[in-house]
């Protein structure tokens, strides 16, 4: 056998196979809602993360969970922010996707005019801004009620308003009292306050109910709720080498951003002009925000899968997901 014949067998049995690089897609579009489960996809997007595996790589936000849902249904993203009920009722009901992670642990406040509110006991009869009706965070919002003796309709006057920034908005103009926020909106609230004029409209608002503490001593759990992660769908979803790679870019993100707020919150506010960089990076610095891949993150998911089961089957399509939604079997 020649010598130039054996060169490449020698070089392939020293280093193994030669990796083959993938094709690029011709777009790779990430989406998510104005919160913090975005920030590292905004981030991504950016700094050029995923900018070989494309040639076209961007991010768009969701308004609302339908407007989500369509998007997901009508292949109009790969890479999607959702929350987790979401994710499992889509699954549950034909879409082929994936559930890459959890990395919204807790990020619901109410904010309220009475400083002394502790739990949700505390607001029996009043009237509370409530975002996204039968969606996050309305469900989680009845079903601690509910474990702990409470009607969510007849003990407590919900105002559905369409976003969270909907419900801050009425917060700050004093046309309610109480308002169920998802961070950045609480930031955003308790920020806009303090800032003439509107201070002299609402100047005094303060973080009242946690409502991942509330979830951890009503079901006596850790004080972590896994709200909201990361869904891949259609080519991503398929090869694993996109996986991993949009798995560790999102981690890496998160990680700089938990590291850098501010920095994040200018580039994020830069792609999501209803933020600041301020309310950004406050809340960074208050929310659990950790990239636990779905494996890892299984038994608190079907903690709260089975509890909305137990309540509204219909929330996350009639039954738990399988395995392959975990990433845990065949797609």
């Amino acid at each position: 056998m020649r010598a130039a014949t054996l060169l490449p067998l020698f070089l392939f049995a020293l280093l193994g196979p030669v990796p083959v690089q993938a094709e690029k897609l011709e777009r790779l579009v990430l989406t998510g809602p104005p919160a913090a489960v975005s920030f590292p996809l905004v981030h991504m997007v950016v700094t050029g993360a995923l900018e070989d595996l494309a040639h076209e790589v961007r991010f768009t936000h969701w308004r609302d969970p339908d407007q989500l849902r369509v998007m997901a249904l009508g292949g109009q993203a790969q890479v999607l922010a959702m929350p987790t009920n979401v994710a499992a009722n889509l699954y549950n009901r034909g879409a082929a996707l994936r559930l890459l992670n959890v990395s919204t642990w807790g990020v619901l406040w109410l904010v309220s005019r009475d400083p002394d509110l502790r739990t949700l006991a505390d607001l029996h009869g009043k009237e509370i801004a409530m975002p996204f009706r039968a969606d996050m965070p309305d469900i989680l919002f009845g079903t601690l009620a509910r474990a702990q003796g409470l009607d969510p309709r007849r003990d407590f006057r919900l105002r559905y308003v369409g976003s969270p920034l909907d419900a801050m908005q009425l917060l700050v103009m004093r046309r309610v009292d109480h308002a169920l926020l998802a961070e950045p909106a609480v930031s955003m609230a308790l920020r806009r306050t303090q800032s003439f004029p509107v201070s002299l409209v609402a100047p005094d608002l303060y973080r009242s109910v946690d409502l991942q503490q509330e979830w951890g001593r009503v079901f006596e759990r850790e004080a972590r709720i896994p709200q909201a992660g990361i869904v891949v769908m259609g080519e991503v979803r398929a090869n694993p080498a996109l996986l991993e790679r949009v798995q560790a870019a999102y981690s890496d993100s998160l990680r700089w951003c938990r590291d850098n707020p501010l920095p994040c919150g200018e580039i994020v506010a830069g792609q999501l002009d209803m933020l600041t960089p301020e309310a950004v990076a406050d809340a960074i610095a208050v929310s659990q925000l950790e990239a636990v891949p779905a494996p890892a993150a299984r038994p608190a998911l079907e903690f709260f899968y089975q509890r909305l089961l137990e309540e509204t089957p219909a929330l996350v399509g009639g039954r738990l997901p399988d395995d392959a939604f975990f990433g845990m079997g065949a797609p």
